[in-house]
Formats: structure tokens, C-alpha cells, sequence
């Protein structure tokens, strides 16, 4: 007859196998755990109108114009703190230099205030604000503008440098997509100057 300390031990290794037993086959019922990510893995791109729109901002030049440039370590670089709002509206400028020679305009060192026969331009403030941007346009506008060359599509001529007769070529997905990844951007209140039109010249 087993003595009462053989009596526990047997039980207990009862339970140990039992347990181990449990262990085991909630092992295998349980998910495999998801492979981990390779290090300096990126994070799958966004889908949609606005993530096609951001593709289409970066290779088509909106920035280089848009956002203005500040001397950086390595020389001028986009100031990121303004991205794409437009020339900055507390710059004071002072009259542009005269174009002589082969040479028709000029630009300031933002990129972002331009001059030459047509007068004096400044680049747009394209940030989702309400007061100085693009908060208050609609999509079909945004198109309008592009495909029209004027503001809002029935406003005053865009003037240069603004490429609208290469981007006039867009696809209509195309440049909604543009102004839904527009529409995402931080909003900065920048009200950008009035351009000033040259008068025609004499005769004209």
C-alpha cells in the first residue's frame, strides 16, 4: 500500500503532465504571432485620392515654388514650418531690379516673389485655411483654375511662373486628387500680397 508522501507526489506529477498538456495544446490552437518587421521598415503607403494627390505634389514641382526657401547648413532648403503656403505675406520687399539684356525677370530668395514684363507675382498660399488658402474652394474651382488659367476658374489670369498650361493636361482624377491631398496639409494663415499687373505698353 502507497504511503500518504507517495500518494502526493504521484499527484502532483499527475498535474504537472496535465498542465504541461494544456500548455501544449493551447499552443498550437493559438494564432501564429505576425513575423516582425525588418528593422527601418517603412509603414504601408496611405490609399486613396489624397495619397495619390501627395505623389503627384512631390513630382510635379508644387513645393518648389509654394513653399518658401530659407539658408540652410548646406545652402537654401524648403522651410518645411511654411510648406506649400505660399509667399510669406510679413516679407517686405523692396522694388525689384530692373531685367536688362537677354535677362526678362527676376525672383526672390524665398522663390517665391517673382517679376518681369507681366508685373510682380507671388505664390499662392495652397494650405487648407479658410481666410488665406484653399478652405473655402471647392474641388470643381480647384480644376476651374487649372484647367482655365484664371482664379477659381473665372477670377484673374494666374500669372507666371505658374505652369497651368503644362498642368491644364492633368487628368480630372488627377487634380482632384491634388486638391484632396491639399485639403490634409496643416493649415497656415498666410495672406499672401496682391499681385501687381504691369500696365501695357505704349501703343497697346
Amino acid at each position: 500500500m502507497m504511503r500518504w508522501r507517495e500518494i502526493a507526489a504521484a499527484g502532483t506529477i499527475a498535474a504537472l503532465v496535465a498542465g504541461v498538456g494544456s500548455i501544449t495544446l493551447a499552443a498550437r490552437q493559438a494564432p501564429a504571432p505576425a513575423p516582425a518587421k525588418p528593422p527601418g521598415a517603412k509603414p504601408a503607403a496611405a490609399s486613396g485620392p489624397a495619397a495619390r494627390g501627395k505623389y503627384l505634389v512631390s513630382i510635379v514641382g508644387c513645393g518648389d515654388c509654394h513653399t518658401p526657401m530659407k539658408m540652410g547648413d548646406n545652402g537654401p532648403e524648403p522651410d518645411m514650418t511654411r510648406m506649400l503656403s505660399g509667399h510669406p505675406g510679413d516679407m517686405q520687399l523692396p522694388p525689384p531690379p530692373q531685367a536688362a539684356g537677354p535677362w526678362m525677370g527676376t525672383f526672390s530668395a524665398t522663390f517665391t516673389a517673382w517679376s518681369g514684363p507681366w508685373g510682380m507675382s507671388y505664390t499662392k498660399n495652397l494650405t487648407p485655411d479658410k481666410e488665406t488658402g484653399l478652405g473655402n474652394w471647392t474641388a470643381q474651382q480647384f480644376v476651374d483654375t487649372i484647367r482655365n488659367g484664371r482664379e477659381q476658374g473665372r477670377g484673374r489670369q494666374l500669372l507666371p511662373p505658374m505652369p497651368w498650361t503644362v498642368y491644364r493636361n492633368m487628368t480630372e482624377a488627377d487634380l482632384r486628387a491634388i486638391f484632396a491631398y491639399l485639403q490634409t496639409i496643416p493649415a497656415i494663415k498666410n495672406k499672401v500680397p496682391d499681385p501687381v499687373i504691369a500696365p501695357p505698353p505704349p501703343g497697346k
